[in-house]
């Protein structure tokens, strides 16, 4: 059901959802801050830089630990947005910036974040650019909430709904993303891993449409998509709520390795 009308420059493609994502969208587990510090990979000292940062979600995250971060946000919508959530740390510095040009310093940042992001980077340039602003030692934690669509039955159909009406859902879905080729190839060993988290949210019907339109495939009411696809979300909210809930289902990813 792909529309040319509807397609989207990734740096803007969100502008109209920022109200719905700071509402709807998951927070990442403090697991993951655990997690990064039994590697020692992150500690209070290090400085991050959290690009794609979007409202702030990821970046509050490092702050809450007292650390300092930068938030690269290429869409001034959501980049205004960050601004306001995040108001009260001092030690949060957003800038007009994307993947490819972030204007940091060189050798200035010990971690390089990416929440949700990753996949919209023109991955060549943005390698080149992560080398650059990279410390010598500095580390690479890219970060996806998941929709668990293998132990969820509500979420296997609601896959399909994306499917049916997502205006490029199924391109995103189907691009690949080469890690091996971007952290660099080594003779001995990966230079990446991988760990999971579980994560979850529980949704009543309005906010489970919230969550819904916060995706930047989903036809908002200019398309004549629009109602239709509220109404199968309807009958698939009814099969499956109980006590008026849905529980939301994910796989938090992390992937984290250094550069070659």
């Amino acid at each position: 059901m792909f529309d040319q009308k509807f397609k989207q420059d990734p740096k803007k493609r969100f502008s109209s959802r920022v109200e719905r994502y700071i509402k709807y969208r998951p927070n990442y587990p403090q697991e993951v801050i655990s997690f990064l510090k039994e590697q020692q990979i992150l500690t209070n000292n290090s400085v991050i830089a959290d690009i794609g940062s979007g409202t702030g979600i990821l970046s509050e995250l490092f702050l809450k630990e007292g650390n300092k971060v930068y938030g690269i946000e290429p869409n001034s919508d959501m980049r205004k947005a960050g601004e306001v959530q995040l108001t009260r740390y001092s030690n949060f510095v957003s800038i007009d910036g994307s993947a490819e040009n972030t204007s940091l310093n060189t050798s200035s940042i010990d971690i390089i974040t990416a929440g949700q992001a990753f996949h919209w980077f023109d991955l060549e340039k943005t390698r080149i650019e992560f080398l650059r602003i990279l410390k010598s030692k500095g580390w690479i934690v890219l970060i996806w909430n998941r929709r668990d669509k293998v132990n969820n039955e509500f979420l296997k159909e609601y896959e399909v709904l994306l499917l049916k009406y997502g205006t490029d859902y199924k391109t995103i879905e189907q691009s690949k993303l080469d890690f091996d080729k971007f952290f660099g190839e080594s003779k001995t060993e990966r230079n990446y891993n991988y760990m999971m988290f579980s994560n979850y949210q529980i949704f009543d019907y309005d906010s489970l449409e919230g969550r819904l339109l916060s995706t930047s495939y989903i036809p908002l009411d200019d398309h004549p998509s629009y109602v239709d696809m509220l109404a199968d979300l309807k009958k698939l909210y009814n099969k499956y709520q109980q006590n008026g809930l849905i529980r939301f289902d994910y796989k938090t990813e992390v992937i984290y390795g250094k550069l070659i």
